[in-house]
């Protein structure tokens, strides 16, 4: 009853000691119309999540990752983590007595969270803050109108609260490309390696002649590149989780094929795992559109095993493109160790995301980091996100402090799958004029890059004091994460080929192949790598970013310019308008390499590429004991 009336503006000097927690006002909010407290009686389902031990998790979590520390890979069990560092069964039952008595049923519960259910008066008592209806973007949502918090007695217990906010907090994936339900086909002309078929009739860009886009590289040209090949190495003895939402009913034999025509090693009784949820949610087109996630999943099923074609892939479905859904999924991985490396090539702009699920992704990865597991999240596709918000910010979960943001590049290789160069995926375009004799307004408009960028939320963490620049990483609130870590290819014009079952025009559905890009792309090579690089080892790389950090010199060092300032790089490409043939026509337009919105690939570390991409040197270098 005391806590009901502080709530409701009963002096301070009544007030219980209450301690905050993470979570409260949404930066969605700013830009939105307060439309005045909600009614006590809305109905609030959420979830409570359980501190147990953070700070002893953090601190043995970057003891095991730290390549200098005496418990460098001494991992935990899950079990052990719970018991070190899960909640203990007095603090469960304080919590569920302090929920109780404000007015919440617990119904459902784990280790991890309790589900609760009640009204917006009983979210008011227990949390110290009113919920509030906001206007934005045509919709109306909820959301709590300050900072949340939790009495003291319960403050060591509780983490922090998720489903006071009603706003839609999902992820997109990278692939901008159609699912199955509409076909996708890549017009010629190609170019099988890069530069191999000069563009000859069309314009030239600054003098030179620009060749036509790659049809598609292969996994044998992306382990020639990045040293794979030279390695030796396959995977074997690994195994990588990929966690997308929904599960595609043709992922087996569209993965089976590929590796067949693409001269890849068959999989091998055992080695592709799906573990899928009970239940589907959100399926619709307009929500988040089960099946375009398909082919999301397919490249990242069919990238990883090119790379490394003798690791274990299990993939990890969410039951929709929800976070909560998501975070169940990595959940999951961790709960059950379903594998040591994780690649997850999906996320939303920091500011749409619900800041009160930060505390969530980092208490998983950081039980993660002690156990021994790795988490790679693709960077995002929209370069700063200004085009794509307004506003200019990284992405989440990569903006995180314990997972690989992995950038992405355009990659450039050679006839004999030799590494060319890179530079740092950013495309302008600009479309072949009607005479034919100039490129209209080129470079053209901003098309797509890597994001990246400095994070409003996360601080520096110790990995990257003096290697970012502090012009990048400076904000009034000290040095801030910066994204991404490291790249990999990105570039749509210098994609993977995958192939995946479509459904076309005249009505049939079969498999078929086309060129894909995206971050997408670079978080399972990268993940890939780190497969071979854990081979190498003899033991689980764990959360991998001081070990990067640690070899930045063994990475390609990956710049906008790689010809020098003046030499702007291009190719060109033909698109069908319908998609599909050319029955509706075709457009040409010239692309440009390392034009990524106000982000620049530098020398050194930078918002593009992080500290660069893989190197046969680099993978090595986890052969050597300190």
């Amino acid at each position: 009853m005391l806590a009901a009336a502080v709530a409701a503006g009963a002096p301070a000097s009544a007030a219980p000691a209450r301690h905050a927690i993470v979570g409260g006002k949404p930066a969605w909010t700013a830009a939105a119309a307060d439309k005045g407290q909600v009614a006590q009686n809305n109905a609030v389902t959420a979830r409570v999540y359980l501190a147990g031990d953070q700070a002893g998790l953090a601190a043995y979590a970057t003891q095991v990752s730290n390549p200098q520390d005496a418990n460098y890979g001494k991992y935990l069990s899950p079990q052990a983590v719970q018991a070190k560092y899960g909640a203990t069964k007095a603090q469960v039952a304080a919590v569920k007595q302090w929920l109780a008595a404000s007015g919440f049923k617990v119904t459902a519960e784990n280790d991890q969270y309790l589900t609760v259910t009640g009204d917006a008066a009983a979210a008011q008592t227990a949390f110290g803050s009113q919920l509030h209806s906001f206007a934005t973007d045509g919709h109306v949502y909820r959301a709590p109108v300050g900072a949340l918090t939790v009495p003291a007695d319960v403050a060591d217990a509780v983490l922090t609260v998720t489903g006071l906010s009603t706003a839609p907090s999902k992820a997109t994936h990278a692939d901008t490309l159609p699912g199955p339900g509409a076909a996708y086909v890549n017009s010629g002309p190609f170019s099988s390696y890069y530069g191999s078929n000069p563009a000859k009739t069309l314009p030239k860009v600054d003098g030179r002649t620009v060749p036509y886009v790659i049809k598609g590289y292969n996994g044998h040209q992306l382990r020639s590149a990045y040293g794979a090949a030279a390695s030796g190495l396959t995977g074997k003895g690994q195994t990588i989780a990929i966690v997308d939402a929904y599960d595609s009913p043709t992922i087996a034999s569209d993965a089976s094929t590929y590796a067949h025509l693409n001269g890849d090693a068959a999989y091998k009784a055992g080695q592709f795992k799906e573990y899928d949820p009970a239940t589907w949610t959100h399926t619709a087109a307009n929500d988040c559109g089960a099946s375009g996630w398909y082919g999301e999943q397919t490249l990242d099923v069919e990238a990883v095993h090119a790379v490394a074609p003798a690791a274990n892939i299990h993939y990890v479905a969410a039951a929709s493109c929800y976070d909560a859904d998501l975070i169940d999924a990595l959940d999951n991985i961790v709960t059950n160790h379903l594998a040591s490396l994780v690649s997850d090539s999906w996320g939303e702009p920091e500011n749409a995301s619900d800041p009160s699920n930060d505390a969530v992704y980092n208490n998983i990865f950081e039980r993660g980091a002690v156990e021994g597991i790795s988490f790679d999240f693709s960077s995002g596709d929209n370069g700063d996100e200004v085009a794509n918000s307004g506003t200019k910010q990284a992405d989440m979960p990569a903006a995180l402090p314990w997972v690989t943001a992995v950038g992405g590049t355009s990659l450039a290789i050679g006839k004999k799958g030799n590494y060319e160069f890179e530079t740092g995926w950013g495309t302008d375009v600009a479309p072949l004029a009607a005479n034919g004799k100039s490129w209209t307004g080129f470079p053209g408009n901003y098309q797509s890059g890597s994001g990246g960028g400095v994070s409003a939320r996360t601080a520096q963490p110790w990995y990257q004091a003096g290697v970012v620049p502090s012009s990048l990483s400076a904000s009034k609130n000290g040095p801030m994460r910066v994204v991404p870590d490291v790249a990999a290819v990105a570039d749509p014009q210098t994609g993977f080929l995958m192939g995946q079952t479509q459904a076309f025009p005249n009505g049939t559905v079969k498999y078929s192949e086309y060129r894909i890009g995206g971050t997408s792309l670079a978080s399972p090579v990268f993940t890939a790598i780190e497969a071979l690089a854990q081979e190498k080892q003899g033991f689980a790389l764990g959360f991998a970013d001081p070990a990067i950090y640690a070899r930045k010199a063994l990475l390609h060092d990956v710049t906008d310019h790689p010809f020098g300032p003046n030499v702007q790089l291009a190719v060109a490409r033909v698109n069908f308008n319908n998609s599909v043939d050319a029955s509706g026509g075709t457009s040409t337009s010239a692309r440009t390499l390392g034009t990524d919105a106000s982000l620049h690939a530098t020398k050194g570390y930078d918002d593009v590429t992080g500290l660069g991409s893989p190197t046969y040197w680099y993978i090595e270098s986890f052969g050597i004991r300190r």
